[in-house]
């Protein structure tokens, strides 16, 4: 039966892989921190800082930060893009409140109720249901 993939891409390919993920890492790295600094900017230009700002900051340094577990660990844990959701929606409805009826700010804050259980479940399975990893090995991530 004839090899479907070529040694040489198979020998490789590992390596380009990981390339591709580290350019990848240091693009959103390097793009969340331009993003922070444009933000802080615009709150020195126009003197004013509030809490939409500061929750939008709070995004920026939880991008970092899983950019840097990632980086770290070689996987991301479920729990922290659901907590950056959880601040976009708080941030959300902060700055759009007013223009929204008062029934419609109950669509964000079930969202964030609903993430904030999603949390608390991947924590649970995490803790009590640990999972085999490719090596053989039981991982329980944080």
């Amino acid at each position: 039966m004839p090899r479907l993939t070529p040694l040489p891409l198979k020998r490789y390919s590992g390596w380009m892989f990981w390339v591709v993920e580290y350019i990848g890492l240091l693009l959103v790295l390097l793009a969340t921190i331009v993003a922070a600094v444009q933000e802080v900017q615009t709150m020195l230009h126009t003197g004013r800082v509030g809490p939409g700002d500061l929750l939008l900051l709070f995004i920026y340094l939880e991008i970092v930060t899983m950019t840097a577990v990632y980086w770290r660990v070689g996987r991301l844990p479920v729990r922290m893009p659901l907590y950056v959701a959880i601040v976009a929606l708080a941030r959300h409805m902060m700055l759009d409140s007013t223009d929204l009826a008062s029934l419609s700010v109950l669509a964000p804050a079930g969202a964030i109720l609903l993430l904030a259980c999603a949390v608390l479940v991947v924590r649970y399975g995490h803790i009590h249901l640990p999972y085999t990893d490719e090596d053989g090995q039981n991982r329980i991530s944080s």
